[in-house]
């Protein structure tokens, strides 16, 4: 997608050398565009869990190219593997909730199998991490697709008026390699000529809403408007809002799907106000081997500094943290919560639009 103009992906690598990986550092948007080079397993384990890059597809990626950096650094001899396997535990404990990142890790581990040698090994893992990436965006692209069907039907109710579509956190392209997933249907309707409008909840506490998806709209011409968190149900309620779409970082077989913390609230209030909920899942991010969201999805706690401090651009230009609570306040900060299946009106695959009961027949097609 576009930044000033340029396109970019969330993940690459360095030319021509191809033994660093770079990354767009999250951290310094919307008000810096910054680079951050990547060259150790120990960098990538400290990026993923310091959310120099965060959303689901992309620490999956992440992950991927972490494998390929820990083949790099390996010994090239019986020991390989041994080291392969422990970095592979480090990467896996940087974020336990996005089940994309055990997803492409363990992708990993099958191709460094397969091969035989251990150069062999280290091009299978280069190979593989960039086909998972490439993965990613096909994924992106097809839930696009399906996803604008829902945009297109709900346009021509509309007679030509702006479709309202009401977002939660960062699922775009930033959250992904490319494209992104909530945004995904946004992007293709933009391409249809589809008039559209924005609601972007800030999503506390780190502001991803605000500080990602508003900055990906603005730069893609899509109108929007950032809100409060605690003003989605108001907008809701008086039928402001034509649709929400979120993204998933866990869903479960039955549907259940774990997103940032406040998706439930959302869907709650959706709920009540007869407002379509969609929740836009690649099959990178289900995990076949659980089905009750709420009891076996693990929720990542971070810490309450999160919570009692904000980050924000003085007069000036320059970045500045500023404590919000008292200093002695004690914060308690989950990073996601579980939308149970009854509340989703449908889930947004590669595969196609399904209820959260039909996710297991879709996977057979």
């Amino acid at each position: 997608m576009l930044a000033n103009g340029k396109h970019y992906r969330t993940i690459w690598l360095k030319q021509p050398e191809n033994r660093i990986v770079q990354i767009i550092d999250q951290r310094f948007l919307p008000w810096k565009f910054v680079v951050e080079d990547i060259a150790s397993v120990e960098g990538m384990c400290k990026a993923i869990k310091e959310m120099h890059l965060r959303g689901a597809g992309l620490i999956g990626a992440a992950g991927a190219y972490g494998m390929y950096l820990a083949c790099l650094e390996a010994p090239k001899n019986k020991d390989f593997y041994r080291y392969v396997l422990e970095a592979a535990q480090k990467l896996k404990g940087t974020r336990p909730t996005a089940v994309n990142l055990s997803w492409a890790i363990e992708k990993q581990l099958e191709a460094i199998n397969q091969a035989s040698y251990v150069m062999d090994k280290l091009n299978a893992s280069l190979s593989n991490a960039i086909a998972i990436a490439d993965l990613d965006v096909q994924m992106c692209k097809k839930i696009g697709e399906h996803g604008v069907q829902i945009i297109e039907e709900i346009a021509q109710r509309k007679g030509g008026k702006p479709v309202n579509i009401l977002t939660h956190c960062n699922a775009g392209w930033l959250a992904f390699v490319d494209v992104g997933t909530a945004t995904a249907p946004v992007y293709e309707a933009r391409k249809k000529g589809i008039p559209l409008h924005i609601f972007v909840s800030e999503t506390r506490p780190r502001n991803q809403g605000a500080s990602l998806t508003a900055w990906e709209l603005e730069h893609e011409g899509i109108p929007f408007t950032v809100i409060a968190d605690n003003a989605s149900g108001h907008i809701m309620q008086r039928g402001m809002a034509d649709m929400v779409i979120v993204g998933c970082d866990r869903c479960t077989k039955t549907g259940d799907v774990a997103n940032k913390i406040g998706t439930y609230l959302k869907a709650l209030a959706a709920k009540e106000n007869n407002v379509p909920f969609y929740a836009a899942v690649p099959s990178s991010s289900i995990d076949w081997d659980i089905s009750d969201g709420i009891r076996e999805i693990p929720i990542e706690e971070r810490s309450g500094d999160e919570v009692k401090y904000v980050t924000g651009a003085d007069e000036y230009g320059e970045l500045k943290k500023v404590l919000v609570t008292t200093e002695k306040s004690k914060a308690l900060n989950y990073g996601f919560d579980v939308t149970p299946a009854r509340l989703i009106t449908g889930l947004i695959t590669e595969r196609g639009v399904c209820k959260p009961s039909e996710l297991g027949d879709l996977s057979k097609n």
